[in-house]
């Protein structure tokens, strides 16, 4: 344990996180998603939820300031006006930490493969569907 760090960021995810360059993404997934499968570096984070583990990681990580778009979700039965409570949830951690971004909503194949572009992807235990999100990695200014 350290002072001042959400005890989700356990050492694996930190190196991560800190190996991270700007403009790398980093991906939180459901129970259900493949990570094994799609992941170039896997972070395993079972038994906890995806909007616990985005909190914990926006404590600690900015997101990118230089694009228009830097987090993203899947749209949700290909429909992406479809808001899940998972969403929702979401919108409201991704405010907490950076008041002036927003997610992008990408349908079908698109989301699907920026997560299998990411840096890297915690596997959650989250446990609804759709419950994934991508993260642009920000630069912390001098």
């Amino acid at each position: 344990m350290l002072k001042g760090l959400n005890p989700l960021l356990g050492p694996e995810l930190l190196k991560v996180l800190r190996a991270m360059g700007h403009g790398d993404e980093i991906a939180i997934v459901d129970g259900n998603y493949p990570a094994d499968t799609d992941a170039k570096r896997l972070v395993r984070m079972d038994g906890h939820s995806a909007t616990a583990i985005l909190d914990a990681i926006l404590s600690v990580m900015p997101l990118d300031e230089m694009v228009p778009d830097c987090a993203f979700r899947p749209a949700a039965y290909l429909d992406p006006t479809r808001m899940e409570p998972v969403f929702v949830e979401f919108e409201a951690i991704v405010k907490k930490w950076e008041p002036k971004r927003h997610i992008t909503t990408l349908v079908g194949a698109d989301f699907y493969n920026r997560v299998k572009g990411c840096y890297a992807i915690v596997a959650s235990s989250e446990p609804r569907l759709y419950g994934n999100i991508v993260l642009k990695k920000g630069v912390i200014h001098p």
